[in-house]
């Protein structure tokens, strides 16, 4: 390695020595199970609000086994807050996947023939459950090495970030690596302008209030708890079109279904 690549280890391991998470509770874990469900939360989704979301989720199904033998509505109850629920469903359905197979995955190809897990997800198992030296991106790594090596450029690509990546990981213990340089990335977002949006990948989310997914939730919450006529969902403040997509949307991703005129949470 040389000198300008150690260099910049020392200093992502120096911050995260004196300024790291080492709080999060997924950090204190090696279970590949635990780094799904800690992953799968934190898509899209700020880390204090994961927190005790993680730690409920957690407590309530402690092995891939007890989460495959829940009922969808109790684990959509459990998920009710973070948003993106058809996250749940998939890690749901990987559990069982998992269960059936008997094993968890332990290469990137088996690891991506689970629902909902793409490319990073499996990379971020590989990487803090079992230490691998994979090569992963995501949107505090990303801003990371823009910020340090790519400051004056624009529309980055991820290709090219990866090249600074793979000239810096260490390979001994990736684990920490990678969890350093995430926390060095969300430090520098508050810091500096977001470096990120000087990435080719860069996108903007929209406002939560009045949004489709504010609209999903809603119903999400409702049928939690009971069975509900389509009817009663229209006497809702929110707006009918919106309401009647939101209710397709969700029977297409398998959240819920439509029996004897009333809404129920799905199971099949």
């Amino acid at each position: 390695m040389n000198f300008k690549a150690k260099e910049f280890q020392n200093k992502i391991y120096t911050f995260y020595k004196n300024y790291g998470r080492h709080h999060l509770p997924w950090r204190h874990s090696t279970d590949p199970y635990c780094i799904l469900v800690s992953e799968c939360m934190l898509q899209q989704t700020q880390v204090d609000r994961v927190i005790p979301k993680y730690e409920a989720f957690i407590k309530r199904f402690p092995t891939v086994k007890s989460l495959a033998k829940a009922s969808l509505p109790e684990v959509l109850q459990l998920w009710s807050g973070l948003g993106y629920n058809r996250r749940a469903r998939m890690l749901y359905n990987a559990a069982q996947e998992i269960v059936v197979a008997n094993k968890f995955p332990t290469d990137l190809e088996e690891l991506q023939t689970l629902s909902g897990v793409g490319p990073y997800t499996a990379s971020a198992i590989l990487a803090f459950a079992y230490n691998k030296p994979v090569i992963m991106i995501e949107t505090n790594i990303r801003t990371v090495f823009i910020h340090e090596f790519l400051n004056g450029k624009s529309n980055i690509t991820d290709t090219k970030i990866k090249e600074y990546i793979q000239h810096t990981l260490d390979t001994e213990n990736p684990r920490e690596w990678y969890a350093a340089l995430m926390d060095y990335g969300a430090y520098l977002k508050k810091k500096y302008p977001n470096p990120s949006r000087k990435s080719a990948h860069h996108t903007i989310q929209k406002p939560f209030k009045g949004s489709l997914r504010e609209v999903r939730g809603h119903i999400l919450k409702e049928l939690c708890s009971r069975s509900v006529h389509a009817d009663e969902f229209m006497k809702s403040n929110f707006p009918k079109d919106k309401i009647q997509k939101a209710l397709r949307d969700l029977e297409k991703d398998k959240l819920i279904i439509h029996h004897n005129g009333m809404w129920e949470i799905g199971t099949k």
